[in-house]
């Protein structure tokens, strides 16, 4: 008798989906295509030498150990990399503190099956990023949403919101994905302030916070809550869990991540990571050491944020040429994406396919709402293309959304008489 998977699939599955993203990515993988759809980090920037480099001395020097099992903590020296750049937060963390992940995807799939039982409430931004919910719709998860404005999320519906009983706050304090919105000091004191009071944990995912092109950095929320709980001594035991990755820095092709925590949450999530991939890569991790050690890390975020600043400038001085009346788009102070907003009449879906016969992709807004709401927006990445190519680009989209805005205003046709 032929088995039908389908009847063996578990309940959970119904929740799960295929990110537009990963969709989009192998559409758009076409090269007369320009899209402006993947969060991609410009590859011409990738320190391609260094790597090369980093591969022939990890093996010649560490080879049998780089490639031997490894902790499912993560390298020693990459963990205590990870502490000392933290530190520069203002908190103090060990190594017991740090949780290597295979991407920071991993570090939200391992939070929500950790945290996440069927039916639990999440608090999200409204936009969130579309890969934590796309991780935390596999657990079954609901979401309680908060606006987000030019400061990041409205914490004045914060308390509202927790009434709700949410497991944990997950939030996007720098050049939030997918708006570009930076979360306000003022809020983001509010936001620990809040949580603290009712008693519910945060998330805080950072992949971007490094790559600021104006403005001053802002304390991230873990050094708030160390703060405003007085932790002085080593190690850190506060509310927050702390995400980030060598992604948008290094390359995504490494694909590492962490998380810093109490130590005792960084052990259950570790356990929950041994029956999912034993530990991340022990070579990989030890190549990112190698190219990020000597203060190259550094050196190479100073490299990126004029470049994509560039393209930032670009994309913006495109859309205020080529964008028709009534659009309106989100300036962001770093990170990859811009965010525009169309009159409510236009369907950011339906835009993609005229956008696509433009040659043109870009990723409709209603993938990173909880609720299914934002189909008049649109999220742009920047970094990947040259200024020439946005602004090609850009001419192109803006001529698809003249088109569809033609469309939903031009007045109703007259209609068709038989011919006497």
């Amino acid at each position: 008798m032929q088995t039908r998977w389908t009847d063996r699939y578990a309940q959970r599955t119904q929740s799960m989906s295929s990110s537009l993203v990963r969709e989009l990515l192998k559409l758009t993988a076409k090269p007369d295509i320009i899209s402006f759809a993947g969060g991609l980090p410009a590859a011409d920037l990738f320190p391609v030498a260094r790597f090369q480099d980093a591969c022939r001395r990890v093996l010649s020097e560490q080879g049998a150990e780089a490639l031997q099992y490894s902790t499912t903590e993560g390298e020693r020296p990459l963990r205590e990399m990870i502490a000392r750049h933290t530190s520069r937060y203002g908190i103090v963390v060990t190594i017991d503190n740090v949780l290597v992940t295979t991407g920071s995807q991993q570090a939200l799939d391992l939070i929500g099956k950790v945290f996440i039982n069927p039916g639990d409430h999440v608090l999200v931004e409204r936009p969130t990023y579309l890969g934590a919910l796309q991780a935390w719709n596999a657990y079954q998860a609901e979401y309680v949403s908060v606006d987000v404005d030019g400061d990041g999320m409205r914490t004045s519906g914060l308390a509202a919101a927790l009434r709700r009983g949410p497991k944990f706050i997950y939030a996007l304090p720098n050049f939030q994905n997918p708006t570009g919105a930076t979360l306000s000091l003022e809020r983001r004191r509010e936001l620990v302030r809040t949580a603290d009071e009712c008693g519910v944990p945060i998330i805080e995912d950072d992949p971007y916070g490094q790559l600021r092109y104006e403005g001053e950095h802002i304390a991230p929320l873990v050094a708030i809550d160390a703060e405003h709980r007085g932790l002085t001594g080593t190690g850190y035991s506060g509310n927050v869990l702390y995400l980030s990755t060598f992604s948008k820095t290094l390359a995504p092709g490494l694909r590492l991540g962490w998380i810093i925590g109490p130590a005792d949450v960084i052990q259950r999530l570790a356990q929950a990571k041994q029956g999912t991939d034993l530990h991340t890569s022990g070579l990989v991790q030890r190549v990112a050491y190698e190219v990020a050690s000597g203060g190259f890390l550094d050196q190479h975020v100073r490299v990126l944020r004029p470049a994509y600043k560039t393209r930032r400038d670009a994309m913006l001085s495109a859309m205020s040429r080529a964008f028709p009346q009534g659009v309106t788009w989100t300036v962001p102070a770093g990170g990859l994406f811009i965010w525009a907003q169309m009159p409510a009449s236009i369907d950011a879906t339906e835009l993609l396919k005229e956008a696509l016969a433009e040659n043109v992709a870009f990723v409709p807004g209603a993938a990173f709402h909880a609720d299914g709401s934002g189909r008049n927006t649109m999220r742009l990445n920047f970094t990947n293309m040259t200024p020439q190519r946005i602004d090609e680009g850009i001419v192109r989209l803006g001529r698809a959304i003249a088109r569809a805005l033609d469309r939903v205003t031009a007045p109703p046709a007259a209609p068709s008489q038989p011919v006497r």
